[in-house]
């Protein structure tokens, strides 16, 4: 008997790398165990995008490599970003790992692994050619059986000034339709009820062919060939978004009221600097558009403060823009000087004071913004997904609107009615925290 146990780190993105090197594991007889202490093999699968997540998958790397002292007869494997990031570096770093695979190294984990073990290895580091994931690998969910990830491209080609994606992941390459189609139909037969589509820029799908993005193309085929009740969209380009996107979504609900638009700043000169593709007023144009065309459409987005020539100017007209513009659900980064970006060598760096410090103001302006929009929701019956017994206290469920994503936003407490893991139910919301919705269940939605 063959066991393994898999840790993994990151974005969405990230796992479901893990979640087909599970897949193909499992076909080949492994068999996965929660408890490191009874894996024949220990695998981690990092994050190397930025410097935290580099630093938490050392630190993991770390408590592997103690867990492997007791236990010498273990194989350490890691894999992922940071292997494809610093390769050799590592082998240096931590002899006591037995094998690092890059990040295309999914699809032959098993075999890799198998050859490790028997020393039929040429070396502990292996970089394989760029893959493609395709609905004919196994894949291992592991998220809860009525939600899923659908990865529909892979890397990146939009080289913004502070993102080690294309160097790390490659440049973009998007699965077909009729492939995403078919995985698609197999994760509606598991029983997903909610299919949230990632990539590193969503509009970008089919651009590399040249026929232009094809999302709405994708959509419509999805929408067509599936009955998944919620279909959500993350990771937007604010500048690719397509007129016809608005449309459709006002046409399908199934297509849920909520986008996510990395914006990463609305100074100028800032989004010069980050190579980003549009500048201040494209932003308040776009959210009009956004706005005008469903007014209850909840926005996602992320801010890099601090980055190299920040000024408080460019603060205060952040300041403004939340102030004016009022986003659902913000999160904001500290601007991290990475090693083989190009803003690496950029002048004018500011300080970790200046960096946090900013941080923490946005933060707090956003939070204060964040608790008036969700009192909109009181005396409201919204359609929720309920994901279980609450974090918090077993004494509630918990789930989500239309309006809150998975594992990122706030959630629902359920403090009145039974569900099971699952069900989307309708809930009528009678009170608004800072981030979440408190409301009973008033009757099941059908779906």
């Amino acid at each position: 008997m063959k066991r393994i146990h898999v840790i993994s780190l990151g974005c969405p993105k990230n796992l479901v790398d893990s979640e087909v090197m599970l897949g193909v594991l499992q076909e080949e007889g492994w068999i996965v165990v929660d408890e490191p202490t009874k894996g024949d093999v220990l695998l981690l699968n990092t994050c190397g995008f930025i410097q935290p997540a580099v630093e938490e998958a050392i630190e993991e790397i770390l408590e592997l490599i103690t867990i492997k002292e007791e236990f010498p007869e273990k194989l350490l494997v890691v894999t992922g970003c940071l292997v494809q990031r610093y390769q050799e570096k590592l082998q240096e770093e931590f002899p006591e790992v037995d094998l690092f695979v890059g990040t295309e190294g999914v699809p032959d984990i098993a075999r890799l692994i198998d050859a490790s073990r028997a020393g039929k290895l040429s070396g502990s580091l292996q970089i394989p050619e760029r893959f493609l994931m395709d609905s004919g690998m196994p894949r291992r969910l592991s998220t809860p059986p009525f939600r899923s990830w659908l990865k529909i491209t892979e890397g990146c080609s939009n080289r913004c000034a502070y993102c080690m994606i294309p160097s790390i992941r490659g440049d973009l390459r998007s699965r077909s339709i009729p492939d995403l189609v078919e995985e698609t139909i197999r994760l509606e037969g598991l029983g997903v009820k909610e299919l949230t589509l990632i990539a590193q820029d969503l509009t970008a799908f089919g651009d590399e062919t040249g026929g232009g993005p094809a999302l709405i193309e994708l959509l419509q085929a999805l929408l067509t060939r599936s009955s998944i009740p919620w279909i959500r969209l993350m990771y937007l380009y604010p500048s690719g978004i397509p007129d016809a996107l608005f449309d459709l979504m006002a046409s399908d609900p199934r297509i849920v009221p909520y986008l996510d638009i990395p914006i990463q700043h609305v100074s100028d000169p800032i989004l010069k600097r980050m190579n980003r593709r549009y500048t201040r007023d494209d932003l308040y144009r776009l959210i009009e558009k956004i706005r005008t065309s469903n007014p209850d459409i909840a926005l996602r987005t992320t801010f890099l403060v601090g980055f190299p020539g920040e000024t408080e100017k460019d603060i205060i007209m952040l300041e403004r823009f939340l102030q004016d513009v009022k986003i659902e659900h913000v999160g904001v980064f500290a601007y991290a000087n990475e090693e083989g970006c190009p803003a690496e060598f950029f002048p004018n760096q500011c300080s970790e004071e200046e960096k946090s410090g900013r941080l923490e103001h946005i933060l707090a302006l956003q939070a204060g913004i964040s608790r008036e929009i969700l009192k909109k929701y009181i005396g409201r019956l919204e359609p929720v997904l309920v994901e279980g017994v609450s974090r918090e206290t077993d004494l509630l469920l918990e789930g989500r609107t239309r309006f809150q994503a998975p594992e990122i936003d706030g959630c629902v407490y359920i403090n009145d009615g039974e569900a099971n893991p699952g069900d989307i139910v309708m809930v009528r919301i009678d009170d608004a925290q800072v981030y979440d919705l408190v409301g009973g269940i008033e009757g099941k939605k059908a779906v």
